[in-house]
């Protein structure tokens, strides 16, 4: 329904962000919001997926057409829902899923959130050799730390970066297991987030 979505930043939050356009702040769905390199207030256009179910609608949305394109590829397979593909989207590894798939990992696959041997199964058999269009070379670098802005102390920013780990989908046992160590270290949400997601996934 929605290609993209342009307009002024409004707000980053741990799930989402909000874009102002014409009067109308949009709630958009995100994988790592902090990851976005905008300022407040900054125009920018965000690729956008419009998820309608019974129950609840929702926008999703990503910095590139290519993004996109893995998060609908993964919503085909079955056992994988949004919040699904989001947490495999926010490793900031696109590449490596793909290679993992292409490689049939199942290893690697398994280490995201909701993911279990079945469905790392189902991704293999759904997406193998059906992602040529979704080449690494395509995805933008979502976690460069020299692109984010600081806008809250460290402390802060650990919160933060807890909150969207767990609506992400890993549990507080996860969490407080890798905690501790990256607690100690001056980072930025975003990098917090993807030092966290490393120690995860291993």
């Amino acid at each position: 329904m929605f290609e993209f979505i342009k307009g002024r930043v409004e707000f980053i939050g741990p799930e989402f962000i909000v874009i102002e356009n014409n009067g109308i702040g949009y709630q958009i769905l995100t994988p790592n919001p902090f990851s976005y390199t905008y300022e407040y207030g900054q125009e920018v256009r965000v690729f956008t997926y419009h998820h309608v179910r019974q129950d609840v609608m929702a926008l999703y949305g990503f910095h590139s057409r290519e993004e996109k394109k893995l998060f609908t590829k993964l919503l085909d397979v079955t056992g994988i829902g949004p919040k699904g593909a989001m947490a495999i989207l926010a490793s900031g590894e696109p590449e490596q899923v793909v290679q993992a798939i292409e490689n049939e990992d199942e290893a690697f696959l398994v280490k995201f959130p909701g993911v279990g041997k079945k469905t790392a199964r189902q991704m293999i058999l759904d997406l193998k050799g059906k992602l040529q269009n979704v080449v690494p070379d395509f995805f933008p670098d979502l976690f460069s730390a020299d692109k984010i802005q600081l806008q809250q102390n460290s402390n802060s920013e650990f919160e933060e970066a807890m909150l969207a780990l767990k609506a992400l989908g890993y549990s507080e046992k996860e969490i407080n297991k890798i905690s501790p160590e990256l607690k100690k270290e001056q980072l930025t949400t975003d990098q917090y987030i993807k030092k966290a997601l490393q120690r995860l996934l291993k």
